[in-house]
């Protein structure tokens, strides 16, 4: 092994390392995640491989990292003291919103604070027109105004965006130049660089919390650099974006709005190869770890895409309408449903006197009362412990030792006791609700976008996603499961499998049947000529560059758009019916209906992804555990519902399953625990993923 490349993925619990060989060996380590400085766990863990294996840091060529700072920066209103800077009339933008409410009758919800001060959002006397003319000019002496006052202030970092200028940047430009004359170290982020894109709104949130937590994932991604190369590790280093691409280290820092949903991504990511790979069909992806679950889908062998979301909104599952608890974030994202349910959220019993379950966690410390690190309040782990589903003793291959005595006794008097039932009827009460809680997730992003998950594979990874699979795929109707190899440490995985990408957009709002083809493919080409010039500076060559358009529309007269596919080449007026027909059916799918076909489109946004595929053709193997221990097995009582009671239950190794095994039987691996149900089947297919089924 001559050159290692790494992934690395921060969870609320856990940190997650993957090392990949050049010869095709595979490494991974399961860390505890340090909140105060997520740097440090990193770069111990890697030490720590590093000495078990025998291997030296300069051997690293390239980290590629899913973090989680900046969403956590606004989750805890610990960003930057931001000013911001908008036109005239427009100074309470953040705080009017679109009126959006997620809970339509509860008069006693407020909005979540703007992430900057009425006292630091100044205004300019300037007006655009919406076609990009200018309606009232912005002098020098009017922008310099309005930047001193901000630096008086003291601000960490400014935002400017101005009315339209999405078709006509020139005053926000002016406006850079100012403050890179009058605060040369200052960070700053312009609309017009951030998002040229229509709604005033969207774009003023977005450009705010690009500003927002631009200074500190700057120093975050400097102290990683800095902690990575004392440890002689002098590679380079990648960020997974929020749509499932990865972005340089500069890009990522200039702008961190495209990092906000990284970690999540990287699961996805890897779920889409191993459908493509091992020809699984479309997928309903589950990623379950310590504080959150996460839905998505593969469909076609592609990423289900959202156009924004919301971040510091709590739970993210459910009507999509429901918006405007938190702030909303217009960049392109694999879409996602979240809920707060993990390994570590806590179980409580609510004011009714039911189970809840989240969404506060016990975190990576103090833990789950198992963990025996000083928690005490119990967690969806301790109940899956007191079922019999995990080792008594210890997990993650023995280095978490367990305290079964103390966990029991605790949730006897803490849930049990309250509820007048045993400590078992509880537990699984317990694992019940978090999973109605989590498919509520799978919902959101199947059934609530027209489609059926019956038709679908469910793929479970994270920590906690092999042990609740069976459990919802039941309730849901699905009919197979699929376990990939390592999956406590796949969203890790799916970090090596992702290309640099960067997506690039342009509003344009024109009927598709009275444009001229010409003015949609100039928008397009200049598009393409952006990314070509990025995917140079970023080392690409013309043979490893891919683009590919989309475009945003929507009936005239509606108010949001979907996103549908455009084929490259010339633009003409058949290619425009195309898109419109393709307009016609996605609209159908979604929301059960189209409109007549005379009904006029319109194309409101084209936009361009633009991809930097791996010079070597190489793609990283799925490991596969090639020890044959077949017949190695133990045992242990686990606790299925009433009717069947604690039985005797057989546990597994991954590789155990080159034989088709009956359910109950429990698959315990380092990074996860797997477990099959009665009346279900589970065997191994050839790529090592468990496939898990339904008896009749």
């Amino acid at each position: 092994m001559d050159s290692l490349r790494v992934g690395v993925d921060i969870g609320g619990t856990f940190t997650d390392i993957v090392l990949w060989a050049s010869n095709g060996e595979v490494i991974v380590k399961k860390v505890s995640s340090s909140v105060d400085d997520y740097a440090r766990a990193i770069i111990n863990g890697l030490d720590a491989v590093f000495e078990e294996y025998k291997l030296t840091p300069s051997m690293v060529k390239q980290v590629r990292h899913g973090t989680t700072v900046a969403s956590n920066a606004i989750l805890e209103r610990k960003g930057a003291k931001t000013g911001l800077i908008g036109s005239r009339g427009f100074r309470d933008v953040l705080e009017i919103r679109t009126l959006r409410m997620p809970r339509l009758y509860d008069l006693a919800w407020t909005k979540p604070p703007a992430l900057v001060e009425r006292f630091l959002r100044v205004t300019v006397d300037e007006r655009m027109s919406s076609t990009g003319n200018v309606v009232k000019p912005l002098s020098i002496e009017e922008g310099e105004r309005a930047v001193r006052k901000l630096i008086e202030e003291r601000v960490e970092s400014i935002a400017v965006c101005l009315i339209n200028s999405y078709a006509n940047p020139e005053h926000e430009f002016l406006l850079k130049s100012i403050i890179k004359r009058l605060a040369p170290n200052l960070p700053f982020s312009i609309s017009a660089e951030v998002l040229p894109e229509i709604r005033e709104y969207e774009r003023t949130s977005t450009t705010t919390i690009n500003a927002y937590v631009k200074p500190i994932v700057s120093e975050y991604l400097e102290t990683l650099e800095a902690g990575l190369i004392a440890s002689g590790i002098n590679a380079e280093l990648l960020l997974m974006q929020s749509n499932g691409g990865l972005t340089p280290v500069e890009t990522a820092a200039e702008l961190p709005m495209n990092i906000i949903e990284s970690g999540p991504a990287g699961g996805v990511v890897g779920a889409r190869l191993l459908a493509e790979k091992a020809e699984l069909g479309d997928l309903i992806t589950f990623d379950m770890g310590g504080t959150t679950a996460k839905a998505s889908m593969v469909e076609r062998g592609e990423y289900a895409r959202a156009d924004d979301f919301e971040v510091g909104g709590g739970i993210l599952a459910g009507s999509r309408l429901l918006t405007g608890a938190g702030y909303l974030l217009k960049t392109q994202a694999i879409d996602l449903a979240e809920v707060g349910a993990g390994g570590g959220s806590l179980i409580s019993i609510d004011s009714g006197g039911a189970l809840a379950i989240g969404p506060e966690s016990a975190g990576a410390f103090p833990g789950p009362i198992c963990y025996d690190l000083g928690g005490d309040k119990p967690t969806v782990t301790d109940a899956n412990l007191i079922l019999g589903y995990l080792n008594p003793s210890a997990i993650a291959g023995g280095s978490v030792k367990l305290n079964f005595e103390k966990t029991i006794t605790a949730f006897e008097q803490k849930v049990a006791a309250p509820l007048g039932l045993t400590a078992e009827q509880a537990a699984l009460g317990a694992r019940r609700v978090a999973a109605s809680n989590m498919i509520r997730a799978i919902k959101a992003v199947s059934t609530e976008r027209g489609r059926d998950p019956r038709q679908y594979t469910l793929c479970a990874f994270g920590g906690n996603g092999p042990m609740f699979a069976s459990e919802m795929a039941l309730e849901l109707g699905i009919k197979k499961i699929v376990i990939p190899p390592a999956p406590g440490v796949f969203s890790a995985f799916g970090l090596l499998y992702a290309d640099v990408e960067h997506h690039y957009s342009k509003t344009l709002r024109v009927l598709l049947r009275e444009v001229e083809p010409d003015l949609i493919g100039n928008a397009w080409e200049k598009l393409e000529s952006n990314a070509v010039d990025q995917l140079n500076r970023d080392g690409f060559e013309p043979k490893n560059q891919s683009l590919s358009r989309t475009a945003s529309l929507h009936y005239k007269g509606q108010t949001f758009e979907l996103t549908v596919p455009a084929e490259s080449g010339r633009v003409d007026k058949a290619l425009l019916s195309q898109l419109e027909q393709s307009f016609h059916s996605e609209h159908e799918l979604v929301y059960g209906h189209r409109a007549s076909d005379d009904e006029p489109v319109e194309l409101v946004t084209v936009r361009l992804i633009a991809k930097g595929l791996d010079a070597s053709g190489n793609r990283l193997a799925f490991p596969i555990d090639e020890t044959n221990d077949a017949e190695t097995t133990t045992s242990r009582k686990a606790y299925f519902g009433q009717s069947t009671g604690w039985q005797e239950t057989q546990v597994f190794s991954r590789s155990s399953l080159i034989k088709p095994r009956q359910g109950p039987c429990i698959i315990e691996e380092y990074d996860a625990t797997c477990v099959v149900p009665p009346g279900s089947e589970a065997v191994l297919n050839e790529d090592g993923c468990i496939c898990l089924t339904f008896n009749e």
